[in-house]
């Protein structure tokens, strides 16, 4: 598992922490090959330093446990309770949906029905998945996906903007959305 005791963690998150790396065992993430389990520890101490409560760090750890292993919203409101799996519900994508454009769009309406609590978790996801995506993109790794995915960032953006205006993830993220979009530096 990631290294995660530099930071005061709840039993609540310990145990999310302890769930997503068991579900997630075995998957890497593309950039680096570390385990994948680091990007929901990233999202959970990127909510953890806003003073976010337990409830919703946990549920940013838990973010893609439904959407990337065969965890189900009943296991996480089972053993997390119905708030933390309300909010991973919020965040995850609708999978009946074929068409990624649409399922993209369709996860954006539905995170900004939610509320605040379940912006921010999508706002932190965001921050880190562009923050992963420009070093993969700096390192010469491009994909033919990542048209899309630009795409579905400048929209989060723009919907997370209208919905937590000057809120300090937004700012991150449109920094990292900036940054996607500059030419690369010469020599790299």
């Amino acid at each position: 598992m990631a290294r995660t005791d530099f930071v005061d963690w709840s039993p609540l998150t310990r145990d999310a922490l302890a769930f997503a790396d068991q579900r997630h065992a075995g998957q890497t993430r593309d950039i680096d090959d570390l385990p994948f389990v680091t990007h929901p520890v990233e999202v959970a101490c990127l909510l953890h330093e806003g003073g976010y409560p337990d409830e919703v760090v946990a549920a940013g750890v838990l973010h893609d446990v439904v959407e990337d292993t065969d965890a189900e919203l009943s296991d996480l409101e089972a053993r997390f309770g119905g708030r933390v799996a309300e909010l991973v519900k919020a965040v995850t994508d609708d999978a009946s949906i074929d068409d990624d454009t649409e399922r993209k769009a369709a996860l954006r309406r539905q995170v900004a029905a939610a509320g605040e609590c379940a912006a921010v978790i999508f706002a932190a996801d965001k921050v880190s998945k562009a923050r992963e995506l420009r070093v993969r993109v700096s390192r010469g790794r491009r994909d033919e996906s990542d048209c899309s995915k630009f795409a579905h960032y400048e929209a989060s953006l723009d919907m997370l903007a209208a919905l937590i205006p000057g809120h300090e993830l937004v700012r991150q993220l449109r920094v990292e959305v900036e940054a996607l979009h500059a030419p690369p530096a010469a020599g790299i």
